[in-house]
Parts: structure tokens; sequence; C-alpha cells
């Protein structure tokens, strides 16, 4: 029988064979000879890489760390280079269709070939975007945060603002130019701190059932034919909405609705089956990548030629993307989308504004409690006052880029909560943002890939996001009425009005009325009338507490370092003991206030008593 010593050093000596063996050869020696050098060098110091010696460095930090946190991050929003870009394509971009209704211009070879080229140079833009954004930010505020057009709000944009083929009220250069003053607006509210007022404004329940609604409206769009999976169509007057799943040439296309063969196509099975419950088995591992390995199974099986499900059909259409596809690796020109503004944007009128406030009200809500949940999951936030550091500057950086992402025909840029994916991974720093956005840099070059991936392939995506984002319904306040009707109309009108914005306004116009019904009862009867269970309503105020604008913080040392110096020069004055006028005793007293609590001797005063000694 083996003695315990003797398992011990068989268990030591197997520890050692698999150490060594796990150093690869040296390999293994030589990272972290590389990762070690580069920690204690300067490029380190200035990302506050721990060892480094800056009196501040985040601890656990180190540079291949980031590096690994940086491309889990990427492989996890990698999505959004192809589903921004089908997105936004449904608006038609710059082409033009003057049919009616506007859903029958796809049917235009001309217009359909436009339309294709619009979706390439938006996979290019988003792809330049999201890599730009991403080094610029985590640069400037060494956080592990990546950006990129946000989910959400490219729908409304395309979907409500523009509309499909431009059939909304607003033109794709207009919704441009109202995405570009919105970058404006951010940086002044960001530089003067109404950003962060505006969010405490707007009732903490109507914040949450915001972000259910889009959830909604982004698993609505999933489910469709424009960039879904094809499950739901649209119906008749009796009918909004009906069960789909039949090919395209099923549609009726007076009344949208499938005419025969519903779930019968075969590219809506292979969707659920490969993109969806492929998916959400990883996720259920809590696999990084899950995300891409589903939307690549799925566009991978939709490449072959001749077959029921190819993206590459053998018509005119399928012909160009497939010559296309065949490139691989190529620089696409954004020639129909960059530098689309329309200055001329009176023509919207009231139209125009209501997609300015939207998007205005609706990113200050969705980056900055992004942004905050993001620095709260790396440990930064300030416990006293609830900032961070750099946070002023974080919130210019995004207003930067939203305006260039308007110059580049994109939708407005937000910070991606799919960042925490590479924080998890042990992303401490701005270098994790900037890993990411060398990795979208990159992507640039690979758009034939990126364009073939058809829409389906990304329908199942946009429903898990939905699912995620309809998880946050469990915060909101459901003990009281006046918390919970708002809060339901806000969730039920955003998907099936198909509107961020008339959701938003009809919910705050419920709160608004049915809470202040109820508060001038209460008032007027002193309190004796109040609706069961009013002591659980939510709290709401338009002050609201939190750290005080830059600029305000600024002025206030100042001052203080005025009123610091002037006692200081009180302090130096002589002192005539007990003869002192009332005049030097106020400002002895004003000295005291502001000077250190700091003991010196007594000295005699005159007449060899002992005096009062300054401070």
């Amino acid at each position: 029988m083996e003695r315990p010593s003797d398992q011990q050093s068989r268990a030591a000596s197997l520890s050692r064979g698999a150490v060594s063996r796990s150093r690869f050869f040296g390999f293994r020696d030589f990272f972290d000879y590389f990762d070690r050098r580069i920690t204690i060098s300067r490029f380190g110091r200035l990302f506050r890489l721990a060892g480094s010696g800056h009196p501040y460095e985040i601890p656990g930090a180190t540079f291949l760390k980031e590096f690994r946190a940086g491309l889990t991050t990427f492989t996890t929003m990698a999505y959004i280079i192809a589903v921004n870009a089908s997105l936004l394509s449904q608006t038609g971009g710059t082409c033009v269709c003057d049919i009616k209704p506007k859903e029958l211009c796809d049917s235009i070879a001309e217009f359909a070939a436009c339309k294709e080229d619009v979706r390439r140079d938006l996979i290019t833009a988003t792809a330049a975007l999201a890599g730009m954004a991403s080094i610029v930010f985590g640069a400037l505020t060494n956080l592990p945060v990546a950006l990129a057009p946000g989910m959400g709000l490219n729908a409304y944009f395309a979907f409500q603002v523009v509309g499909v083929n431009g059939s909304g009220n607003v033109s794709y250069r207009t919704a441009l130019t109202a995405v570009f003053f919105e970058g404006i607006i951010f940086i002044v509210l960001a530089l003067t701190g109404l950003r962060q007022w505006l969010v405490r404004l707007i009732p903490a329940t109507i914040k949450t059932a915001t972000g259910v609604g889009i959830g909604l409206f982004l698993t609505e769009i999933g489910l469709s034919y424009s960039v879904g999976i094809g499950a739901i169509t649209g119906g008749g007057s009796s009918t909004p909405l009906a069960l789909g799943g039949c090919p395209r040439e099923m549609i009726d296309e007076r009344t949208g609705m499938c005419t025969s063969g519903q779930m019968t196509n075969p590219k809506t099975w292979v969707a659920i089956f490969c993109g969806g419950l492929v998916t959400s088995f990883l996720m259920t591992f809590r696999i990084k990548y899950a995300f891409v390995i589903g939307i690549a199974l799925v566009s991978v099986l939709s490449w072959p030629r001749h077959t029921a499900i190819t993206y590459f059909p053998d018509t005119d259409e399928g012909n160009v993307r497939f010559e296309f596809f065949q490139q691989v690796i190529a620089w696409h020109p954004m020639s129909k989308v960059i530098n689309q503004l329309d200055w001329a944007f009176s023509a919207g009128g009231s139209h125009f504004a209501l997609a300015l406030f939207t998007f205005l009200y609706v990113d200050i809500i969705d980056a900055t409690a992004t942004l905050y949940a993001m620095v709260r999951f790396c440990g930064v936030v300030n416990r006293e006052d609830g900032d961070f550091p750099r946070s002023t500057l974080a919130y210019c950086t995004d207003a930067v880029f939203i305006s260039i992402g308007a110059l580049l025909g994109s939708s407005p840029v937000t910070v991606f909560i799919e960042s925490g994916a590479g924080i998890a991974e042990g992303g401490r720093t701005g270098l994790t943002a900037i890993f990411a956005g060398l990795c979208f840099i990159a992507s640039v070059f690979f758009a034939p890939i990126f364009a073939s991936i058809p829409p389906w392939a990304t329908g199942c995506t946009l429903i898990l996001v939905g699912c995620m984002m309809i998880r946050q319904i469990t915060q909101i306040n459901w003990h009281y009425i006046g918390d919970v009707l708002p809060s339901f109309v806000v969730i039920a009108f955003i998907p099936f009005s198909y509107s961020v914005a008339y959701g938003l306004i009809a919910g705050l116009l419920v709160y608004a009325v049915l809470n202040g019904l109820v508060g001038l009862v209460v008032c007027v009867s002193g309190g004796r009338i109040e609706p069961q269970e009013y002591e659980l309503k939510e709290y709401w105020t338009w002050k609201g507490a939190g750290r005080p604008p830059w600029f305000v913080r600024a002025m206030r040392a100042r001052r203080r370092r005025g009123e610091v110096a002037q006692s200081e020069e009180l302090c130096l004055e002589p002192r005539e003991g007990r003869g002192s006028s009332a005049r030097d005793s106020r400002a002895e007293s004003e000295a005291n206030e502001y000077a250190p609590a700091v003991k010196e001797p007594q000295v005699p005063a005159e007449g060899g008593s002992p005096g009062r000694a300054g401070r």
C-alpha cells in the first residue's frame, strides 16, 4: 500500500509536470516577461497598470489581461456591424423611390441595388465609427467601456423617424441632421451638468419602463420579415399582427398577410433552431461568444448556392451579392451615406423637433445608465457623490461621436452594455476599449463578409437582446397604481405604436395627470384623504441630489482657496493683546474658522500677563 508521503511526492511531481507542460516550451515565460516589461514601462504608468508605480495604479490590471478583455468585448459586440447596417438600410438611405406605398419600392431592381449599396456603406461606417469611438474613449477616460451605434435608437431611427424606404415623416438626411444637433446639445448638457439633472428629473419608473418597451420593440423587429426571422407579418384592420413564416412570394401585397404556407419557410426554421436555440444554449453556459456563434452558424448555412435557404439566389440581385462576397477582403467606400446632412430641416417642422427630443432623451437615459452600470462594475464609482473619474470627459466624448456618427450616416452612438463581458474577463483600464476598437478598425476591410450576413441570421439576436432588456421589469414599483399604470402605458405603446417617442409621451402624460390629481386631493384635504398604499409610491423630486457640475466645483474650490489665503494673512497680522479693536476680533474669529486647527505656544503679552495665542 502506498504511503501518504509517497502519494504527496507523486502528486507534487505530477503538478510540476503539468506546470512545465503548461509553460508551452517557454512561451508562457516569454509572455509573462513581455507583460511585466510593458506594465512597468511609461506606457503602463500612463494607463495605471498594476505595478507601474503610478500613485493611483489599478489593482490586477496587466497588459495581456487588458488585451484578452478587449478581444472578449469585441466578440460580444461584433454583431452590431451586421445588425445596425441591416436596420438602417431599411430606410433606403439616400436612394429615391416615388412609388406609393413605399413597401413596393423593393420590387424595383434599381432601388434594390441602391439599397444594397447603402447597406454595404453602413457596414463600413458602423465598424469605423465603433473603432474610432472606442479607441478615443478608452484613451481619454481610461475606462474599459466600448462605444458603437446603439440598439433601440437605430430601430427608432429606421422604422419611426425615417420609415421603411423613406415612408416616415422625416427624410434620411434630415434625421441625420437631428442626430448631429443631438450631439452638440449633448456636449453643452455634459459641460453644464444638466445631463445628470435631466436624468434625475424623469421618474425612475418611467426610465425602467422605457428600457422594457424598447426590448419589446426589438423583439417585434426581430420577428418581422425586414430584418428578422419572418415569424410575424402585418395584418389587416381587424388583425394588426398575424402569423407569418411563409415564403415572400406567398404574402399578399395588399394586406401584408400570408395567403397560405404559414411557418413553412425553411429560412425561418433555420433561424429559430440554429440562431435562436443554439445561441440560447450557449448563453446558459455563459459562453461569451454566443451571439457571434449563432450569427456565424446561420450565415455559413445560408452561403452555399442552390439551396432553399441560400442568401445568393439565381437572380440578378443574388449574383451581385455573390460577386461581392467572393472578394472576402475589400475596402468599400461610404459614398452614399457620408456627409449627407440636410440643413434645410425646417421642412420637417414638429416631426424634426420630436425626433430630436426623443433621440436626446432616450440617449441620455440609455447612455448614462449603461455607463454608470459599467463603471460600477469596475469599482471606480465614488461612494460619496456617486460620480466616477473623468465623468465629464466621458460624456463629452460620447457626445462628440454622436455628431461624428451622423456625418458617417449612422444613428446615435452610445455605451454598449456588452462591455461588461470584457470587464468580467479582467478589463479595468482604457486599454480594453482601445483593443476592442482596433478589432473594429480591422473589420472594416472585411466588409464583403459582414455584408453577406442575411437578415434571418440576426433576427434571433434582436429577440435575445430584447429578452435581456425586459429583465429589468422587476425594478418597476408594482405596489402603487400611480407608478404601475404609467409604466404599463410606456411598455405597451412603444411596440404597438412602433414608436419610442409616442410611448414616452403617453407614459409621461399619464404619470403627470394621474399623480398630479392625486397630489392635489391629498394637499386640499390636508392629508386626510389618501389612496391606498400611497405611502408605497416612488419618491420623485425635481431637485435631486448628486455631484455639482465641474465648473461649480471649480468656482467653489477657488473661493475656498481665496478664503484660506485671506485667513492666513489675518493670522500674520500683529495683535494688540487685550487692547485689540472689535474689528480685529471679528477678523481673528473669521480667520480661526478657516485656518488649520494647530495650536502654537503662547507668548506673554504686554504687562507680563499671558496673552491669547493666535492660531
